[in-house]
């Protein structure tokens, strides 16, 4: 069988690496199946890249907001053509259910849609001096070349929501996608491509971040890096920037919490914690992974949510019948068996899967089932340290007040939610809960475009993405004062 090889796209050209050497892009449920070959990068290639960049950008910036939304709304277009093919290739290299695959590309085209809108919206302030023959007012103006380094769980979504306003905004690009999922981030480029975009002002490579990271950070023609992944890679990134003033904007690791109060609609819950704990196989960055529930409901709580449990059929995304797929590499499976082992080390009681699946047409796969533990301790590692799998942990609190102590005490701050009909408690919650998004009566996955997206403490850093901090992130402003007496 023939297997493609993908390029780098530079200074719109498809190009080799200078290294010569390419990398495989693995099916996760299928480890023997190769999807395609990507380029190996090293620092050369980005270097050009930012070079083609920094000329583009001399073009790009100056067009005006509505020339810009012409081509990324051609590119929209395009995508909503596309988005059934789209669905599958992220499945394939990802993993994830054509379900899920097909709601990520709708909720990227709805991310794009925002961000074009607002770019339009790029709307400075008026104010009146003490001159009375004078005017001042404030414009935003783009930074220039901006580092894109995605993730692999969302691969179409979150390079929309990062891409789109930092190109509205007359910056330009440099995009490098996450290892395990390369052909997503190849298919955007090339709509992008079709759509219009001029040569240079978006330009992809590929490769592992420790060959080609430090230049897309430390190059001096970088004005703004906008990352999403692991707290350790995010720190590192931060420090580097910070010797150059460059901003950044991470969006780093979870450990969300969801709060089921003893007047919850337990059924409600149990499908708000079911679809957030196991949707992805567990590895949104907003998936639940710890409940925390009142002692006097946890049985109940915990009877329907194995029930739930039991009704996952685990497999291949692109099966109609899958509800969850594999892990998204050999890596995350390793990390994910180790932090089951632990739990059942530190006393917690696994009642609930717990195993890799491997039989049968699982043998070639990083399948594992979903995991359900409970006396778990608020202190163990399994309750505190980010597991990015299909395991959830079950804590008990005497009440209201306990629980949120626990959720809170953590060193991530992306997500919670709480379940309770006392709005009396949500609000107190909604108040006391240390996370840059809450939810009542929801799944801590949920989100918008219309509203900002980004965590506190461990989780996040700088501007959050979306909303309309989103385009903010990749402007700066400019105040103007006017003396019009003659």
């Amino acid at each position: 069988m023939n297997i493609t090889t993908y390029k780098n796209y530079i200074d719109g050209k498809w190009l080799d690496s200078v290294s010569g050497k390419v990398f495989p892009d693995i099916n996760p449920a299928n480890q023997k199946q190769i999807i395609g070959y990507f380029q190996q990068s090293n620092a050369e290639d980005v270097k050009k890249a930012i070079e083609s960049a920094s000329r583009a950008f001399g073009i790009w910036g100056k067009w005006s907001p509505s020339k810009r939304a012409n081509v990324l709304s051609q590119a929209v277009s395009l995508l909503k053509e596309q988005q059934n093919k789209l669905a599958k290739y992220l499945t394939l290299e990802e993993g994830k259910t054509l379900k899920e695959s097909e709601a990520e590309i709708k909720s990227a085209i709805k991310e794009m849609e925002f961000q074009i809108a607002q770019g339009q919206r790029l709307f400075g302030k008026s104010s009146f001096p003490e001159n009375e023959k004078s005017f001042s007012y404030t414009i935003r103006q783009p930074l220039g070349v901006v580092s894109i380094l995605s993730p692999w769980n969302f691969p179409v979504n979150v390079p929309c929501r990062k891409i789109t306003p930092a190109l509205m905004a007359g910056n330009t690009v440099i995009f490098k996608p996450a290892s395990f999922t390369p052909l997503c981030g190849l298919k955007f480029v090339e709509i992008l491509n079709e759509a219009g975009i001029p040569d240079g002002v978006l330009n992809f490579v590929t490769g592992a971040g420790s060959k080609i990271g430090d230049e897309m950070i430390a190059n001096k023609f970088i004005k703004a890096i906008s990352f999403t992944g692991s707290n350790e890679i995010g720190a590192r990134i931060n420090r580097i920037a910070s010797e150059n003033m460059v901003r950044t904007q991470l969006e780093m690791g979870g450990k969300n919490p969801t709060v089921v109060l003893e007047d919850a609609n337990l059924e409600l819950a149990a499908s708000g914690v079911f679809l957030a704990a196991y949707s992805c196989s567990g590895q949104w960055c907003t998936s639940t992974s710890r409940v925390i529930l009142d002692k006097k409901i946890a049985d109940d709580f915990i009877d329907i949510l194995i029930k739930k449990a039991k009704k996952i059929k685990v497999g291949d995304g692109l099966n109609k019948d899958t509800s969850m797929g594999p892990l998204a590499g050999e890596s995350q499976l390793n990390r994910v068996l180790e932090y089951i082992e632990l739990g059942k080390q530190e006393g917690a009681r696994l009642i609930f899967g717990g195993k890799r699946l491997e039989w049968a047409q699982y043998d070639r796969g990083f399948f594992v089932e979903p995991t359900i533990f409970t006396d778990v301790k608020p202190n163990m590692r399994i309750a505190q340290e980010e597991i990015f799998g299909p395991v959830l942990s079950i804590i008990e609190a005497d009440n209201f007040s306990e629980a949120l102590s626990i959720a809170n005490g953590i060193q991530y701050g992306l997500s919670s939610s709480i379940y309770t009909k006392d709005m009396s408690s949500a609000m107190e919650f909604i108040k006391k809960t240390e996370v840059g998004l809450t939810h009542v009566n929801l799944p801590t996955s949920f989100k918008e475009p219309q509203l900002p997206f980004g965590g506190i403490k461990s989780s996040g850093y700088g501007l959050p993405e979306a909303g309309d901090t989103g385009i903010e992130f990749f402007t700066e402003n400019k105040s103007v004062y006017i003396n019009y007496k003659k």
